[in-house]
């Protein structure tokens, strides 16, 4: 499964790399590649991981959730 989540407020490595550690902590995630220049993190993963848990642990980094889409 793979999930793009798009992110307001990143605005530098240091940023992404907090959303990148916050995400790679999300039950059943294999694999975060967060893209700075796009404001997205791609989550990879074998079985669902909520949308709820995503949004929670980006809010308490101090970023933004404004869409999650499913691939």
């Amino acid at each position: 499964m793979k999930k793009i989540v798009s992110i307001d407020g990143m605005c530098c490595e240091r940023c992404a790399k907090r959303v990148e550690d916050r995400l790679t902590t999300a039950k059943n995630a294999v694999s975060v590649d967060v893209k700075l220049k796009k404001k997205i993190a791609v989550i990879r993963s074998r079985e669902e991981v909520s949308d709820e848990e995503i949004k929670t642990l980006i809010t308490d980094a101090g970023y933004t959730v404004t869409a999650i889409e499913n691939k």
